[in-house]
């Protein structure tokens, strides 16, 4: 039935990426860039220091970190749907708990395993791109399917001033309540509708085939990978040091630092969550013209003038440029990096050179909201926390520079 509906129709892989962003809208978008949106008011409620608040933002990447060690193994066994659907099962249980929660010990321990949620959901619904597309469509594909954090982050921007002005206090415990209802039905949903492999349903892949008889001559090995590895690495970490800094404490910023009223930051929120929506697949494409290293020179030297200007405090003018520019820049390296190992690693290298440079990516994200917070805790502000990561994305610009043109002919 569905394989004689989607042939003569739509191609069922991009079905599979309307899936994957639906998956990405719960397991990224909600299950981490809400909880910006929802600190101020569960520290007011609770009585957290931004310390703990911090802590438990690192806590929920400890268990990404955690599920990328263990994801591949569970995709080789169970096979990607299984994994994802699982993945998103496991989130809405643990929000819809953390909505009832009052203890520090148990925000922290529900968090972290929301954040092995969101591995288990997120990395295999990337793996299923390769699968559903060729190389010349799977930067669209991945592009399109990266949407869906954005169009979390727009939503989460909307609904939970709404809901903390609808029932006050308690406004945001609604708010995980209502984020475990999404995740379940994505859950249902990813069960329902993926498919592992195009051959499932007698399908072959979206986008150019190969040629029959590939040249074996037309690629040699690369020359210091593991070098080449590391430096990308180092890349990554950095990146996933600075945009969950500024991801996990800009509603607070505005709110603490800048006077504005929760429903005045959950809009400009939601400008960050539009702008990102296009992050993805213009970066990727732009890339694509350029060359990695470009792509990735522009994207370090836009995201190191916004951090500046929300850190220099220019204005509610300079926080909107900022907000701005680290949307339409927010899903741009992941994307980047995606294709860079392919081109420095060759295809064969590819997927196990990006499970490792996403170790570095997770190690950044469990490092920098908690420094952060207990940065901002010490200081009274966040300033100091936005300098520091302008002054990081500058080193990362440095170290792209010498960053060595892929040696492999493909």
């Amino acid at each position: 039935m569905i394989r004689s509906f989607f042939r003569p129709h739509l191609h069922y892989g991009w079905v599979i990426v309307a899936t994957g962003a639906l998956t990405l809208f719960s397991c990224l978008g909600l299950a981490r860039f809400a909880y910006g949106m929802l600190l101020p008011s569960m520290r007011d409620s609770l009585g957290f220091g931004y310390d703990q608040m911090g802590l438990v933002s690192t806590g929920n990447f400890i268990g990404y970190l955690v599920s990328v060690v263990v994801a591949p193994g569970l995709i080789r066994r169970y096979r990607p749907r299984a994994v994802i659907a699982t993945g998103l099962l496991l989130i809405a249980v643990c929000m819809f708990a953390i909505g009832r929660c009052h203890s520090f010990g148990w925000l922290l321990a529900l968090y972290c395993l929301t954040g092995i949620g969101s591995g288990l959901a997120n990395i295999p619904v990337m793996v299923l791109v390769s699968h559903w597309f060729r190389r010349d469509r799977r930067g669209r594909a991945a592009g399109l399917m990266i949407a869906g954090n954005g169009s979390a982050i727009i939503a989460s921007g909307y609904l939970v001033p709404a809901l903390n002005q609808a029932f006050g206090a308690d406004g945001w415990r609604v708010a995980w309540q209502l984020l475990a209802a999404v995740s379940l039905a994505a859950a249902v949903c990813a069960a329902a509708v993926l498919r592992n492999d195009p051959a499932e349903l007698d399908l072959e892949p979206v986008g150019k085939a190969p040629p029959l008889n590939p040249d074996p001559s037309a690629a040699r090995e690369p020359t210091h990978a593991g070098r080449i590895l590391l430096h990308l690495g180092l890349l990554y970490t950095i990146f996933g040091i600075t945009y969950m800094i500024f991801g996990t404490f800009i509603v607070s910023t505005m709110v603490e630092d800048f006077a504005f009223s929760e429903a005045r930051a959950g809009r400009f929120w939601s400008s960050i969550g539009f702008f990102s929506v296009f992050s993805g697949v213009l970066f990727g494409t732009l890339s694509d013209r350029i060359g990695r290293k470009q792509g990735l020179l522009t994207v370090f030297a836009i995201q190191t003038v916004a951090y500046l200007l929300v850190g220099l405090r220019l204005g509610s003018a300079g926080l909107m440029i900022a907000m701005v520019l680290y949307g339409v820049s927010a899903f741009a390296i992941p994307t980047i990096m995606a294709a860079a190992v392919g081109d420095f690693l060759g295809l064969n290298r590819a997927a196990g050179a990006f499970a490792t440079v996403t170790l570095f990516f997770a190690a950044g994200q469990v490092v920098g909201p908690g420094s952060a917070g207990l940065i901002a805790e010490a200081s009274g502000s966040f300033s100091s926390c936005y300098l520091l990561s302008a002054a990081l994305t500058g080193g990362a610009i440095l170290l792209t520079l010498i960053l060595p043109k892929p040696s492999l002919v493909e």
